[in-house]
């Protein structure tokens, strides 16, 4: 996941214009941009693996199960995400536990967004009519079976908005880990920034890019939503 990303030499742009140390310096942007992805996209899936595991504890009929969850959850959500990335790259290794930039990074952005994406996926679950359960008991469907088949189905409908707009934040979220030397798009521009001296241009080229990043995503929410529409919804 790690990429080899390397600051353009000073002397390369001597008082170049705006237009030209942007041009020479997309290279080094498109590479922290990929990676910026690379972060999302693990840490979505990982995030999206334990938040299926939060979100069925938080609907268990074990009291003990219930509250474990929303203690975790209460937790990742009432305390800031930079916080937690220290506690996993500077924090653990006083108890023995190294972890390498990247594996820090996908670990505290995952556990982060798993405990958002439990909340809504549980409010999912909690959002189909209740009748759909008695029907399926009365069909002789046991607890798992219908809530594999005939509720997860139902709750994925409504939960797309939410799983959607966490990925977008978690676009945007991955600029933290430059804080522990991940060269990611913010990492990136900075690397570029210290060899050039010219922050504004970098600075502004840098939001461009997470605003494209996160207006393909917008974009592909909408075509799912429309895919996942119930009849007679427009």
């Amino acid at each position: 996941m790690m990429c080899a990303l390397r600051a353009p030499h000073p002397h390369r742009f001597p008082f170049m214009s705006t237009t030209s140390l942007l041009v020479q310096s997309a290279p080094v942007l498109a590479q922290g941009a990929l990676l910026t992805i690379k972060f999302a996209l693990y840490s979505m899936f990982f995030g999206l693996i334990a938040a299926v595991v939060l979100a069925l504890m938080g609907i268990s009929q074990s009291r003990a199960l219930v509250r474990i969850g929303r203690v975790y959850v209460s937790v990742m959500r009432g305390t800031p995400l930079l916080v937690q990335i220290f506690v996993i790259y500077y924090g653990l290794p006083s108890i023995g536990i190294s972890l390498e930039p990247t594996p820090a990074g996908v670990i505290a952005l995952s556990a982060n967004v798993a405990a958002y994406l439990s909340e809504s996926m549980r409010g999912a679950i909690l959002g189909v009519h209740s009748g759909q359960w008695l029907a399926a008991y009365s069909l002789g469907l046991s607890r798992a079976q219908t809530l594999r088949y005939v509720i997860a189905p139902q709750a994925l409908r409504i939960a797309v908005p939410s799983l959607s707009n966490s990925l977008i934040s978690l676009i945007k979220d991955t600029s933290l880990v430059s804080v522990i030397t991940v060269t990611e798009l913010l990492r990136s521009a900075q690397e570029v920034i210290a060899a050039t001296y010219q922050p504004l241009p970098l600075y502004l080229a840098a939001a461009f890019v997470y605003w494209v990043l996160c207006s393909v995503l917008e974009f592909v929410q909408r075509i799912f939503e429309r895919r996942l529409a119930l009849p007679g919804r427009h």
